[in-house]
């Protein structure tokens, strides 16, 4: 998607006016391989002993970044486009550079899982990021890196890309990080702890995103690693993590799952069009937090299946949706798509749960209302909740902040408004650069 600008199609008014229209036929849509696993994957391919043999593998800016940085760092890596297909050849926990340049471009895991991996390992490397990802929270980690050990020294504003580690080593097991603004900080040292070859303990303070974390240590025990959760660890208002020393990633074939967040477009489409969806292969018991907003749906109104080809989701007669208050704090990813469709609900639907999006990509808070409010319709927020209440949204240009989210979700509202234009589609790319070729598609079968 190379144009400037998507007009959506309102293809609302056109399905009810078409009387032979089949309503009772479900659209089935393939999306790409999931980015959070992915990137996990690669990391914990990384620091496997042997080659690790991706399947699925989604292929995005972000994860395009993140094998460029292994590339960088001296690992030997074969891609395969094509067939999503990435082979990595890992040494143990073992960096063949001591010294490198690296750059994260705008891709948080990236930019958290390599800084934490080369913030106890011994060299001196030299990390950059795109304007969006200078902007973003990384001091919690630098932070913790820096009790560890790690001599940090920073090009411009303290806390945040570029900047340079150089160390000798991990001289600290007992870490301290808070994960209010992210909890990719949690994964990234857990994910590393075994590189440092002995028992490690995190203390964690904050609860973000907890459904992350609770992938991270199913996908380290799919490679090989035990992580013990222990609430009751110390007297502090913490949970504690603790990693025994000894364990070693194994070297694995790996299915990547389809990626939940990107079906959640397309079963919001069901939802406020009144159809039948299946994304293949998303299924109720996948790892993704984002399958939670399928849960959400179902509250709304919509009827929820998972079938062997994948969850069917089919929106209330006419999208008919019920409001709802609804805790997005494990699924935040999606808080824009709930906003996207809460116009079309018969009731006010509030989010909450969400004052960390603010340090996403954009001000998540700051540009749902924006958009919300540019389209006519009456919202309210705070420091952790929105709420839209019901209303036909008018004509507008939706800005998207360089926020894949923005531009993917608000697209949705365009299916049953007059004159929705997506600014900026192409920033999609981050994550699901055929987004509006694949939505085009649906609308056409609809149609």
């Amino acid at each position: 998607m190379n144009e400037e600008r998507y007009t959506v199609k309102n293809i609302y008014s056109k399905l009810y006016k078409n009387t032979n229209n089949n309503s009772g036929d479900a659209i089935t849509v393939s999306v790409p391989g999931s980015k959070s696993i992915t990137n996990r994957a690669l990391l914990l391919a990384v620091l496997a002993k042997g080659k690790t043999v991706l399947n699925g593998v989604l292929f995005s800016d972000d994860s395009r970044h993140f094998m460029e940085c292994v590339k960088d760092l001296g690992f030997d890596i074969n891609i395969d486009e094509q067939q999503r297909k990435v082979e990595v050849t890992g040494l143990g926990g073992l960096i063949p550079k001591s010294k490198a340049d690296i750059y994260v471009g705008s891709a948080g895991t990236a930019a958290r899982f390599l800084t934490a991996l080369l913030g106890i390992s011994k060299g001196e490397y030299h990390l950059d990021a795109s304007a969006q990802m200078r902007r973003r929270p990384m001091a919690p980690l630098l932070e913790t890196l820096k009790n560890a050990g790690a001599d940090i020294s920073f090009d411009e504003n303290e806390g945040f890309f570029p900047f340079t580690i150089s160390n000798a080593g991990c001289n600290n097991t007992h870490f301290k990080v808070n994960i209010d603004t992210s909890s990719q900080f949690l994964s990234a040292l857990l994910i590393c702890a075994p590189v440092i070859g002995k028992d490690v303990v995190i203390d964690v303070y904050g609860s973000h995103g907890m459904a992350y974390i609770d992938m991270t240590v199913s996908m380290m025990k799919q490679f090989g690693v035990d992580v013990i959760r222990d609430d009751n660890y110390t007297n502090d208002d913490c949970v504690t993590f603790i990693i025994k020393g000894g364990q070693c990633y194994k070297a694995l074939d790996y299915i990547i799952e389809p990626d939940v967040s990107g079906a959640a477009y397309f079963y919001a489409l069901a939802a406020v069009l009144g159809k039948k969806v299946i994304v293949e292969n998303v299924h109720s018991g996948c790892m993704q937090g984002d399958i939670r907003f399928v849960e959400l749906l179902g509250q709304m109104g919509c009827k929820v299946s998972d079938t062997p080809s994948g969850i069917e989701v089919t929106g209330p007669e006419e999208g008919r949706l019920k409001g709802i208050t609804a805790n997005m704090h494990t699924c935040s990813d999606q808080a824009i798509t709930m906003a996207a469709i809460a116009p079309y609900a018969e009731s006010q639907v509030k989010i909450t749960g969400i004052s960390h999006i603010k340090f996403q990509e954009s001000n998540r808070i700051q540009a749902i209302v924006n958009e919300i409010t540019r389209m006519g319709i009456e919202c309210e927020s705070n420091d952790d909740s929105v709420t839209i209440y019901p209303g036909q949204p008018k004509p507008a240009v939706i800005e998207t902040y360089d926020d894949h989210r923005m531009a993917m979700g608000f697209s949705i509202t365009g299916l049953r408004a007059d004159g929705i234009v997506i600014d900026n589609p192409g920033c999609c790319s981050k994550t699901f650069e055929d987004y509006f070729e694949v939505l085009d598609e649906v609308i056409t079968k609809l149609q």
